[in-house]
């Protein structure tokens, strides 16, 4: 395993993670996730992401229990949860100061921890003032709940905007975002946020480095059973998916499948690496439903040096998508 910085913090995190988004509480049992998170942990992998949202809370409920099966020392492992949708109350939703303190320790008692080591407002809330989401977090972090606070799916604008009011308190702004970031979806992580990880620090915690499967190649021939757009619930999940150029994207997936055999992995693999090896990046959350996938993902790591500039170039050109005037913070 390689491991990095989250952002400019001291935090030290695997560039490799595992989730429980769509596989807790859907597809594994308490016994399938202490398994999984198990055979992540012995490749090295130490964080692990979740959220309020997920199944309802069952997923931190069934991570939970995993860890105190597993017995692992708290200082050898990262856990993250997310809030914003805590239920169907008027105030077990959204970023209101209540729903933050309170949600916060709502999955904490899920999760049977005294504190997760980052916590991410799960979505912007536009209808509660920024100030009172930023002094939200930070009773969070001055209570030791949580060590670092962040966002998910934020505009550079709005965590630009947290930090002005985070600079003007006094107070500690976001240290990392977790974005959507693959082969086909490219322009938040690489051009968007390339100022704030150069300015500000900012630290990235990618989700979906396989498109929902997309980048694996199962769908190239249809979508079969077992497989996440075959589930009942994820049916919006599948509409987006099939919505988006989809055949397309499946021709670049074969001609990208060749390019990992060359190199000497699976496509899975080569798409994680991918998404690994990007300078933006602090670490990749991948997600499995069957250990021999969580083997096979955690093995995307040996890949990462063979991605040579020469070979990026490659796969740009089978993409087509790579975004215009990217800045790397390395160059100044």
């Amino acid at each position: 395993m390689k491991y990095g910085y989250l952002g400019s913090t001291g935090l030290k995190i695997s560039k490799l993670s595992f989730g429980s988004w769509v596989t807790f509480g859907n597809q594994l049992d308490v016994d399938a996730a202490a398994e999984g998170m198990a055979e992540a942990f012995d490749k090295g992998c130490i964080f692990f992401d979740n959220a309020e949202v997920y199944a309802a809370g069952k997923s931190e409920e069934l991570m939970g229990l995993a860890l105190k099966k597993l017995g692992w020392g708290r200082d050898e492992f990262l856990v993250s949860t997310k809030i914003f949708w805590g239920g169907e109350g008027p105030n077990q939703r959204g970023l209101s100061r209540k729903h933050i303190v309170e949600g916060t320790h709502n999955a904490l008692k899920r999760l049977q921890l005294d504190h997760v080591d980052l916590v991410y407002c799960h979505r912007p809330d536009p209808n509660t003032p920024i100030e009172e989401t930023v002094r939200a977090m930070n009773h969070v972090i001055d209570r030791g709940y949580a060590f670092y606070w962040g966002t998910s799916e934020w505009s550079a604008d709005q965590l630009r905007e947290a930090w002005r009011v985070a600079d003007q308190l006094g107070l500690m702004g976001p240290a990392m975002e977790q974005p959507q970031y693959h082969m086909f979806h490219r322009e938040r992580v690489e051009k968007e946020y390339a100022d704030l990880v150069r300015d500000k620090g900012l630290g990235t915690t990618t989700w979906s480095p396989l498109a929902s499967g997309v980048l694996t190649g199962k769908y190239n021939d249809g979508i079969p059973e077992g497989s996440r757009l075959a589930l009942e619930n994820f049916s919006w999940l599948k509409e987006a998916i099939l919505a988006e150029d989809f055949e397309a994207k499946v021709a670049k997936v074969r001609r990208l499948s060749s390019m990992a055999s060359d190199l000497g992995g699976t496509m899975a693999q080569l798409a994680i690496a991918w998404a690994a090896s990007h300078p933006h990046v602090s670490t990749v959350i991948t997600g499995a439903s069957r250990t021999s996938q969580i083997t096979e993902n955690m093995a995307a790591v040996d890949l990462i040096d063979k991605l040579t500039d020469s070979v990026r170039a490659e796969i740009d050109e089978v993409l087509g998508n790579a975004p215009t005037k990217e800045r790397d913070f390395r160059d100044g």
